[in-house]
């Protein structure tokens, strides 16, 4: 014990300002730059225009599985700077990807607005405003973990079982704001448009081979496209309160940190190298700080079985309807992407052997 005691009092206290974490908006940029300086003026003009230009097949018609010298040479070199893969990624879609429409007015939906788009219209803009709003609820779970962690260290009790509670609610209020993707987010819009764009080319039986970056690479390289697996909230949850998944979903999210700015990699990292809460709060004997446990557990398996009846409205039941009514305007996608995740992951295995791995890692008092 002497030596684990030693370990606690010389560890440093965990901040987030040390990870590039904003303490009013957690993982999401504070404020994301809506324009570039003039050099960039060309790619603005491009981005500013994408939905029409892909629509009217003016941007490419066809990929054929090469991107263009003169985009794939400053995007690689762009992204190998910010230490993220050149694919669409969902800090690119979401985290910088957001502005309020009066700076002074509340963090609503009626009040964002994207910076930049593709197809899919209003669905489109649902889904990423929406995808903002769960990274903010997630603010002050992530604030609570840095609590809890520090508390752990110290140690401090009181401070840790108020941290659980805080983090059991920002759970739950991650899950209410994901609600709000039945509003407004079209699940034909989704399957049939926007998840195409999110499609990447690694595990994609559309695109086996992977793209070829010309002037970077001869052979195809493969990227994972843009996936709520790219996301650092709930790996950070997960390596705080010790949820171990299995290894093949453990292998893909583990693949998925590749995705996340640097300082949010290092952040999770942090918390895998923090004392264990789980071997602290069953060491302690302390009934309260356990039921606040089992409470953040049930909490966070909760979500993930919300987010994978949301993932079944969105990519089983909508293509299955579309195909009923034969009628639908929008373009039926590969048929090699049905059930798949954008990530390339087979989502509906993954999502429930995550929420069952979750369930798993409740704590069952001794004796």
């Amino acid at each position: 014990m002497e030596p684990q005691s030693q370990n606690l009092k010389t560890a440093p206290f965990l901040t987030l300002g040390r990870f590039h974490i904003s303490e009013d908006y957690g993982f999401l940029l504070p404020n994301p730059l809506r324009e570039l300086p003039g050099h960039y003026s060309p790619w603005m003009e491009i981005a500013n225009r994408l939905p029409q230009l892909i629509e009217s097949h003016q941007l490419r018609a066809q990929v054929n599985e090469i991107l263009p010298r003169n985009l794939a040479l400053p995007f690689v070199e762009v992204s190998k700077n910010l230490g993220l893969p050149p694919i669409l990624l969902h800090s690119d879609l979401v985290l910088a990807n957001w502005a309020t429409r009066n700076p002074g007015g509340p963090l609503e939906i009626r009040n964002l607005d994207t910076i930049f788009s593709f197809p899919g219209g209003e669905s489109l803009r649902g889904f990423i405003l929406v995808t903002v709003l769960v990274e903010k609820a997630a603010v002050p779970g992530i604030k609570a973990l840095v609590q809890a962690v520090n508390a752990i260290l110290q140690p401090s009790p009181d401070s840790l079982l108020q941290a659980l509670q805080r983090l059991r609610v920002s759970i739950q209020d991650i899950t209410g704001a994901l609600g709000q993707m039945h509003d407004y987010v079209n699940p034909d819009v989704f399957y049939s448009v926007i998840r195409i764009f999110l499609s990447g080319w690694k595990d994609n039986p559309a695109l086996p081979v992977g793209l070829v970056y010309e002037g970077v690479s001869k052979e195809p390289l493969s990227y994972s496209g843009g996936s709520a697996a790219q996301s650092t909230i709930l790996h950070a949850f997960d390596e705080f309160l010790g949820v171990r998944h299995s290894k093949e979903s453990a292998d893909f999210l583990h693949r998925m940190r590749d995705y996340m700015p640097p300082s949010h990699r290092a952040f999770i990292e942090e918390i895998c190298g923090a004392p264990s809460l789980r071997t602290h709060v069953l060491s302690s004997g302390n009934g309260q700080l356990l039921t606040a446990y089992n409470q953040c557990v049930e909490s966070l398996a909760a979500l993930r079985t919300y987010h994978l009846a949301l993932v079944t409205k969105y990519l089983i039941t909508a293509p299955s309807k579309a195909k009923a009514r034969r009628t639908s305007h929008l373009p039926r996608p590969p048929q090699a992407l049905e059930e798949r995740g954008t990530g390339g992951s087979a989502v509906m295995s993954f999502l429930k052997s995550v929420r069952d791995k979750t369930l798993e890692a409740l704590l069952h008092p001794s004796g």
